[in-house]
């Protein structure tokens, strides 16, 4: 007779059933957390959060160095999306007792985001622009601008842990943080939003410095700001520099500042850099009058395209060009299809060019290492939205979303911190994703004995080890 199949686990009912009766034990789901937390503090941020942030007017509450590291632990337990999201977190009786403290109320958090917006930043941006302007970038409030210098803060302590990186490239590009928010302006993607700008150490993978803008300002305007700020987030170890942008860093007083080995507010001495140049019609006819034999093909030659690249005899007579100094160097890029194809544009024929002063590289090597920053900013800018809390806004109010980015980004450096100074090697590369599914939802007990308080975790023991020596490699400051 033939036998009947085995029925399936997934066909009986639970093993199990709910007793009403609550626990009483303390535990925590989010055993792991500590670790961020011990990272914080051993950078030294809640002292550098009490010298430049102040935005509390009354002695009740959590003081600020308490309510940014509470906005870090949410953006390490699962980049909240809300100040709502705070309910979640401080439902884990088990992580406030670790930490010495509980995590805000939604209420409280939105306040304290709130503190960091003045009306009268907004108005004075208006005044300032010239007639027929729309776009405008408005001055940091102080409470803003000192979350910026916590964050400078923990750049170079970082870097200072890590004397061997002595080589920063700076990589700087905005991103579109879609809001459907009434206040929100039409980006030039056409759907409304605020278009932040990011600098990021490339070799380090640290935020230096983010600038909050609305959706309409053109990612060309100003921005000397930024990259004057993440070179002075560097620490003092750094020995030689480097800067990437793409066409948007193509401005005159940026470029200016960049050449100058002299320039105020930055590092003196060589900066070596490659900025994607906009396509002028002198510089398209140069381009054009290259010899054919002077291409040299580069990229993957079995590819749907066929590239090549070629330096161009360009001298511009833009004032962005300063007469007195060395001519850049300019790389064409061209871009054909095999078979005499045509683009989607109808045209058979693309090109693209580079503007750079690092002459010892040849052409296809230098448009390979000015490629690389896409690497860097897309993986930062997909991070910050999509696995922090940076990709979607809370308040109507710019600077209380400006600070909501910059704590993101904070929360985003204590993470890169934590993986270059205490986790094992191999989590060097890890997302926060990553780093949630293997150390920070670990399962604990919180035990009293002889006046100790004990995490007992339920974990692998090489997991387990590796959180113990990560704590010891976060010392706390002396």
């Amino acid at each position: 007779m033939r036998k009947e199949p085995k029925p399936s686990p997934t066909e009986s009912p639970l093993l199990f059933e709910m007793d009403p009766v609550p626990l009483e034990e303390t535990l925590t789901a989010l055993g792991g957390i500590p670790l961020v937390v011990q990272a914080f503090r051993s950078l030294g941020l809640p002292q550098s959060v009490k010298d430049h942030v102040r935005v509390k007017e009354r002695e009740r509450g959590d003081d600020e160095a308490t309510l940014v590291e509470s906005f870090v632990i949410l953006n390490a337990a699962g980049g909240g999306e809300c100040p709502e999201d705070f309910n979640r977190v401080r439902e884990d009786a088990g992580l406030a007792e670790m930490l010495g403290h509980e995590l805000p109320s939604p209420a409280a958090a939105l306040q304290f985001l709130y503190a960091f917006h003045q009306e009268a930043k907004i108005a004075e941006a208006q005044q300032r622009r010239l007639p027929g302007e729309i776009a405008y970038i408005p001055e940091e409030t102080a409470p803003l601008e000192g979350l910026g210098r916590v964050n400078r803060d923990l750049v170079q302590r970082c870097g200072e842990r890590c004397p061997e990186q002595r080589i920063a490239t700076v990589d700087q590009d905005a991103t579109i943080i879609a809001s459907r928010k009434r206040e929100a302006k039409l980006t030039y993607e056409g759907e409304r939003g605020y278009q932040p700008m990011l600098a990021v150490w490339a070799e380090t993978g640290l935020v230096l410095a983010d600038e909050f803008r609305d959706g309409n300002v053109p990612t060309m305007r100003e921005p000397l700001n930024v990259a004057q700020a993440a070179f002075a987030a560097l620490p003092g170890t750094v020995r030689e520099y480097y800067c990437r942008g793409d066409s948007a860093c193509h401005e005159k007083g940026l470029v200016n500042w960049l050449r100058n080995e002299k320039r105020p507010g930055g590092p003196q001495g060589r900066i070596g850099f490659a900025l994607s140049a906009r396509l002028s019609e002198a510089l398209h006819a140069a381009i054009q009058a290259v010899p054919e034999a002077e291409w040299q093909g580069y990229g993957d030659p079995q590819g749907e395209e066929i590239r090549a690249c070629a330096d161009v005899p360009f001298v511009p007579g833009e004032k962005a060009e300063k007469k007195d100094t060395q001519p850049l160097r300019y790389v064409a890029i061209r871009i054909r299809k095999p078979q005499g194809e045509r683009f989607d544009d109808g045209s058979r024929v693309r090109h693209f060019a580079v503007l750079s002063n690092r002459w010892e590289l040849p052409a296809a090597a230098l448009i390979a290492w000015h490629r690389e920053k896409a690497g860097t900013m897309e993986l930062v800018h997909d991070v910050i939205k999509n696995e922090l809390g940076g990709g979607v806004l809370p308040s109507k109010y710019f600077a209380a979303n400006a600070a909501w980015v910059r704590l993101a980004v904070i929360a985003h450096n204590v993470l890169t911190a934590l993986k270059r100074l205490a986790l094992p090697a191999d989590l060097l590369t890890a997302r926060p994703k990553r780093l949630r599914f293997l150390f920070f939802p670990m399962p604990g007990r919180l035990v009293h004995h002889a006046r100790r308080l004990l995490l007992r975790v339920f974990g692998v023991a090489e997991r387990m080890a590796a959180y113990r020596e990560g704590l010891q490699l976060l010392p706390l400051p002396t």
